[in-house]
């Protein structure tokens, strides 16, 4: 990976960790959409809910693309991110794994949760071991407070992130969006989108 690469990787960690975070007494949104349009610098979204968001990107921007990989690529001492829906014997099934680049390790780590679906939760963490399960593989990851086993079936999408382009955000485009801020105005804030490449939607 490029120092490029790594230094703007870096400095999504911070952006990041709204994953976590509790929201504030100023109104957040998760976006989860698709743009409609683009007025200068504002983007029309259609959430997930079918409501209409206008939303910038404010400084420092930062663009991250999300592109389609394998469980090949996740080996022991990765940092992941799973979304999840608890199972009997407290494993997760996994939805999605997205693999964190190394100098985005840390970001969002714990086990909390999360609103992809209803009752999923989302564990990033550090791989420890990957063995074979009847369902799919099944990887062991660690955090700070503890321990999952996330089975990873053929439905689960794996991804991982490269550095985007603002260029790439056209109508058609599916994004997420961690926390956007309304302002006084009703438009929605953020300095981070991440977006699907090649179709994708960003699966977290």
């Amino acid at each position: 990976m490029s120092r490029t690469l790594q230094r703007t990787l870096a400095a999504a960690m911070f952006v990041m960790t709204c994953f976590a975070l509790p929201a504030s007494a100023q109104e957040k949104l998760r976006i989860r959409g698709t743009i409609e349009s683009v007025d200068g610098q504002f983007y029309i979204v259609k959430n997930r809910d079918g409501a209409e968001v206008k939303l910038t990107v404010v400084d420092p921007q930062l663009y991250v693309a999300i592109v389609k990989s394998t469980m090949a690529d996740i080996k022991p001492g990765q940092f992941v991110g799973a979304t999840g829906v608890t199972q009997p014997d407290g494993s997760q099934k996994a939805i999605e794994v997205h693999i964190f680049p190394e100098s985005m390790r840390g970001t969002g780590e714990g086990h909390y949760d999360w609103d992809l679906k209803p009752n999923t939760k989302m564990t990033n963490a550090n791989v420890e071991q990957t063995v074979a399960g009847v369902d799919g593989p099944v990887l062991t990851v660690k955090y700070k407070d503890g321990e999952k086993k996330i089975v990873v079936t053929p439905e689960t999408q794996v991804v991982t992130y490269v550095i985007g382009n603002k260029a790439d955000l056209k109508p058609g485009i599916k994004i997420f969006v961690g926390a956007a801020k309304k302002g006084a105005d009703g438009i929605w804030t953020t300095p981070r989108v991440t977006y699907g490449k090649d179709g994708l939607t960003p699966p977290m």
